[in-house]
């Protein structure tokens, strides 16, 4: 029997027991009237005095106050049950609006009247992001910089100043404590399976969101601040996302695609087969365009089957029932904690790029980290981009059909399901700084791109200005650029470089590209590697911030040169900028040449001794500093053209030095 089929729970025992159990042993009848009132005032008080504490140290005891809230959530269940929807508006929708997103509540209310395990548990997981971000909202009434945990949050002691702290402690219970019932943590890291979330927990977060709003308006009232939502986040530049071939993934109801994927679901190892309802009903969901539910009930899953490949590869079954936080950075990192070697990558990166997609989407700072800004409510769940959607189940997809039984050939080759299996072989990281630093040196050669279709004025002006000085000090800088290229032509593969002419031919946008093309290992890029990286970074966006304001000054120069609108000083000055960009344009391509090929070997930067990667950095920074100075000179504000040469000059002395002493990576990779 596979491992899969054999597990029938992801929650450990105690885990198991405090969920599926402990609320349930009081078997008392509790009057909904003794925590509500007749005006529909929730009773705090007759809740908060079910919370039980510890002799010890007055800290909550969370076992016997989950015992003793059990029958009053019991209550609350049967309460909403007994309700209509228009009653259940009337009463409370008002208090719901403090969340930004009230129509949520409504909406998993009508889920609790049927008590369909899978979706309970999805509800389940929107209210908590919701009320997370609610509360993150009201800790920035008092407070600076939120806290990012939600446990933390609940901690606060500014929640607690507005809530009351038996308040906050009720909610502790519910979600927050890895000793309490935890809700949140053990539905979105995949722990829990539908069954094994009691429907009446769920509506008593329901019930006590609408709590909060009633305390929550009357400290508004009392303090007279004003609560405001922080904006949702956004996903910009969808088409870095586009990964998988979206024509492969239309939401039409009989699509082959979704189809084939239920089957796999049935079918691959990858599966626990106590979650295949939240797989099934993810697949539903992106049917029915309903994209972040879809996207809300995979993430868990994929984590859930992760899980299982990680302890079944590093022989550590015990780890399967282990809920611990940011387990899934541990599954992709490299050692265990024992620092023996995690078996885990290995077995993702063939044929999948498994490692570099799930570091891509869920955990890379600059990537669009979806589960944990839908975990932490950051998005508009309503506004949910299909494009991401696509990606998550096509990858989803390839996983399945990865960890599925030889015999299952047929479906791996099959016409829509194999150039998603291409897709994911041929991944390549776009979020990590070393994928970000390409993308910036692209971006910046565009704008450089854009110098020779500058408008510049008739010859005829320009002779007609005397005094006009700087074009033998130009040529000797571009001689240099020439020699440099010349040292470096070497190096340079191929297919990338012409003999002649030299700056047109090597320092262009297509010379750029190939070599930006050339694979540069992401995954577990050592620190000095990540150091660099840094530094090369900046530089490059510092020359892009040159690149632009000479495009924008140049074309704002140009229309009051013919407007005639210039005072004398500031056609010199003009007439200085467009000698200046004769050098600045090879400076500035030379640079971003000069740092991808650094890029491209940057792993051997560990090679470096201690000295000599000191002065290799050292070196870097001061064509950093040169950058930044660049961006002063170059800026509407100071406009000194004539001192860019001085300091091109000296860069230019730094980085011919650097070479002569074979100090730069790409030497010590010939």
């Amino acid at each position: 029997m596979a491992l899969s089929d054999s597990v029938t729970t992801c929650l450990s025992p105690p885990v198991h027991y405090v969920i599926c159990k402990l609320g349930f042993e009081k078997e008392e009848i509790y009057d909904i009237n003794n925590i509500l009132s007749e005006n529909g005032e929730i009773c705090w008080q007759a809740i908060t005095e079910h919370v039980c504490y510890l002799e010890s140290d007055q800290s909550v005891d969370y076992i016997k106050s989950i015992r003793s809230l059990g029958p009053i959530c019991e209550s609350v269940n049967l309460h909403f049950k007994s309700l209509t929807k228009e009653q259940f508006v009337i009463q409370y929708a008002l208090w719901f609006r403090w969340t930004n997103y009230a129509e949520l509540f409504l909406e998993v209310f009508e889920v609790l009247q049927y008590a369909q395990t899978t979706e309970v548990a999805l509800g389940l997981m929107k209210v908590t992001s919701c009320v997370e971000r609610a509360l993150g909202d009201v800790y920035l009434l008092i407070g600076k910089d939120c806290p990012f945990l939600l446990r933390d949050l609940l901690a606060s002691e500014e929640l607690a100043l507005v809530f009351g702290q038996a308040v906050m402690n009720v909610l502790r219970v519910f979600i927050g404590s890895p000793y309490g019932l935890n809700l949140r943590n053990v539905l979105w890291h995949g722990f829990a399976s539908p069954q094994e979330i009691p429907a009446k927990y769920c509506a008593m977060l329901l019930f006590l969101t609408a709590g909060l709003g009633q305390l929550l308006q009357t400290y508004l009232l009392k303090t007279k601040y004003i609560l405001v939502h922080r904006p949702y986040v956004i996903f910009v530049s969808l088409e870095e996302l586009d990964i998988f071939p979206g024509k492969y993934l239309t939401i039409n109801l009989n699509h082959e695609t979704l189809s084939l994927a239920e089957e796999l679901v049935k079918l691959s190892s990858f599966v626990l087969k106590t979650m295949s309802p939240f797989w099934m009903a993810a697949l539903t969901a992106f049917k029915q365009s309903r994209y972040a539910d879809c996207v809300i009930l995979l993430l868990p899953q994929l984590e859930a089957g992760l899980r299982l490949l990680f302890t079944r590869t590093n022989k550590c079954p015990n780890r399967l029932l282990t809920a611990e936080v940011k387990f899934l950075s541990k599954m992709l990192a490299k050692h265990l904690d024992n620092e023996e070697v995690n078996q885990l990558p290995a077995v993702l990166e063939e044929p999948v790029m498994a490692c570099e997609f799930l570091w891509d989407f869920l955990n890379h700072q600059e990537g669009p980290r979806v589960r944990d800004r839908l975990s932490h409510g950051e998005i508009n769940l309503e506004a949910f981009p299909r494009e991401v959607a696509n990606q998550i189940v096509a990858f989803a997809i390839t996983l399945l059909c990865r960890f599925s039984d030889e015999d299952l050939f047929a479906f791996k080759e099959h016409m829509v399901i194999k150039p998603l299996m291409n897709c994911a072989r041929c991944y390549r990281s776009r979020f990590h700084p070393i994928s970000r630093l390409k993308k910036q040196v692209l971006d910046c050669m565009k704008s450089i791109h854009l110098w020779p279709e500058l408008p510049t004025v008739p010859e005829e002006h320009v002779q007609t200005i005397k005094g006009l000085e700087g074009n033998a000090e130009t040529t000797t800088l571009i001689l240099m650029i020439s020699e440099i290229i010349s040292q470096l032509q070497r190096y340079i593969p191929q297919n990338c470089c012409s003999s002649d002419d030299l700056i047109n031919n090597v320092l262009t946008e297509r010379r750029l590209i190939e070599l930006c093309d050339m694979r540069v290992c992401t995954l577990y890029a050592p620190k000095p590697v990540l150091e660099i990286v840094v530094v090369l970074r900046k530089i490059s966006t510092q020359c892009h911030q040159v690149s632009e304001q000479v495009v924008a000054s140049a074309e704002l120069r140009y229309k009051q040169w013919m407007n005639k609108t210039l005072r004398s000083r500031q056609r010199q000055n003009y007439l200085r900028m467009l000698n200046s960009i004769k050098f600045l344009s090879p400076m500035l391509r030379l640079i971003l040449v000069f740092i991808t090929l650094e890029l491209v070997n940057i792993h051997l930067v560990c090679k470096k001794n201690a000295f000599d990667y000191q002065q290799y950095l050292k070196f870097l920074k001061s064509i950093l500093q040169y950058t930044e100075n660049l961006v002063t000179y170059t800026s509407p504000e100071k406009n000194k053209w004539d001192e860019t040469m001085e300091l091109t000059n000296k860069a230019l002395i730094k980085i011919r030095k650097i070479i002569d002493r074979k100090l730069t990576l790409v030497q010590l990779a010939a």
